[in-house]
């Protein structure tokens, strides 16, 4: 690398979705010939990518932004925080420039204003795939931007605006690209996964001389064609959901969704402003497990919103126990700036809030425990994650990345980071498995179940 090429640094919060920001705005500046380097010291510029969802992820931004500040001195804010330009700069006035999310051009202008960089055609080069911030076996692919709903706890319309589907052949593309470059499991992310194409009427187009439309069922089927784990991130539960049953069933996808429920009981979910909540909900789950036996379904709740009685919350408690989710999170309401639920009565004291987040906690617990113990002695495929002293962590079907459990096969020491392997189960505990190797990334295709 030439002396004068100017280093960038780069810091990357929040959610899947920004992650994907960050990866798209670094591609752009690795193809300029741009250094990046993972430290302040020695950077041209440093830039971070915030949140700026809730109070919590506001203060680990402007934390980080302090922090960059202080080490370098020169830093470009981005993201859902520099929606409100003004409130960044009230706490830090010293950054150089503020953009929000999706301003990917914007932002790299500002980089060449920051530290300029001449074209150099021998430096400026990235692989076909783009720049990552994730392992090499794992990718994130974002299929849209924006979201329709007005959910009341929500401003990612007012950040993000509404939805904006990217086209369905530049999905697939770069999906293939990802394969070509290693990935071993896609993760598809959005706001709305089952919204995918909807603001383009589900337009068709021609992949792999196949006319395809831009809609989730369709995504998935191609997708399941690329011989990689495929896994669906923020799927609403539309009537269509039911055409992704076949798909898992036949071991096109991972047999696992992750919904955004947030809530069951019917007078919160009306008072949230959700969309597709339908008090079939539970039975819709049944008629899939009885398709997709092995189906995993993760989501997430929020305990506490203004309104919520203790009638509502064991409703939310008498529903989980009766959807028997696998993987849950859960969160206690916070008030967010310009969300319509700031003036809604009846607000929850945080006391309360707190003791029904560890009643719902407990219960899920319990759930987990119970459904891993029913792992014990099986054996699954797993995706190794980290190899180290002590041995190999991975995944299997039912866990995403960094949210959901691990497997931790103690003494695999020989394998490497993106590794398939088949385990044994051993053990289980509230959240994770523990197990050993019995059958390397040698095995035979058919010789894999989930």
């Amino acid at each position: 690398m030439n002396k004068q090429t100017p280093k960038v640094g780069f810091v990357s919060l929040g959610c899947p979705k920004a992650l994907v920001d960050s990866e798209r705005i670094l591609t752009k500046l690795r193809s300029e010939g741009y250094e990046l380097t993972p430290e302040y010291a020695g950077a041209d510029v440093v830039i971070v990518n915030t949140c700026g969802f809730i109070d919590s992820a506001k203060e680990e931004s402007f934390g980080a932004i302090k922090e960059a500040l202080a080490e370098n001195g020169k830093v470009i804010v981005t993201g859902c925080l520099g929606v409100d330009e003004g409130a960044v700069r009230e706490v830090v006035p010293g950054v150089l420039a503020v953009t929000g999310p999706q301003q990917y051009e914007q932002v790299v202008s500002e980089v060449h204003k920051a530290a300029p960089q001449p074209h150099d055609p021998y430096t400026h080069l990235v692989p076909a795939a783009g720049l990552k911030l994730t392992p090499r076996h794992y990718s994130y692919l974002k299929i849209s931007e924006g979201c329709n709903h007005r959910c009341k706890f929500c401003i990612i319309p007012s950040l993000r605006g509404d939805l904006d589907s990217r086209p369905i052949r530049a999905v697939l593309r770069e999906a293939e690209k990802l394969v070509e470059a290693g990935t071993q499991e896609i993760l598809i992310i959005s706001q709305d996964t089952s919204a995918y194409g909807l603001d383009r009427k589900h337009a068709t187009e021609v992949w792999k001389d196949k006319e395809i439309r831009a809609h989730m069922t369709d995504l998935a089927r191609a997708l399941g064609d690329m011989d990689v784990w495929v896994r669906l991130h923020y799927v609403y539960p539309y009537p269509h959901v039911d055409d992704i049953m076949p798909l898992m069933a036949d071991g096109k996808i991972l047999p696992y969704l992750d919904i955004p429920f947030q809530h069951a009981s019917p007078k919160i979910l009306r008072a949230m402003k959700r969309p597709a909540n339908d008090a079939k909900v539970l039975e819709r789950i049944k008629k899939w497990r009885e398709i997709v036996p092995q189906l995993v379904i993760r989501s997430t709740f929020i305990v506490g919103f203004p309104g919520e009685t203790e009638e509502d919350f064991q409703y939310l408690l008498n529903w989980l126990e009766e959807a028997q989710l696998d993987r849950v999170g859960c969160f206690k309401y916070e008030p967010v700036d310009g969300a319509a639920a700031n003036e809604l009565p009846d607000h929850v004291a945080p006391e309360v809030q707190q003791e029904r987040w560890e009643r719902f906690m407990a219960a899920s617990q319990k759930i987990s425990a119970a459904k891993l113990k029913k792992r014990v002695g099986m054996e699954m495929a797993v995706l190794i994650d980290v190899v180290d002293e002590e041995g190999a962590v991975g995944r299997t079907y039912a866990d995403a990345p960094e949210i959901d459990g691990k497997v931790f096969l103690k003494g695999a020491t020989e394998y490497s980071v993106g590794d398939m392997v088949m385990a044994h189960i051993d053990a289980s505990d509230e959240y994770d498995l523990f197990g050993h190797i019995v059958i390397d990334d040698q095995a035979e295709d058919d010789d894999w179940d989930w």
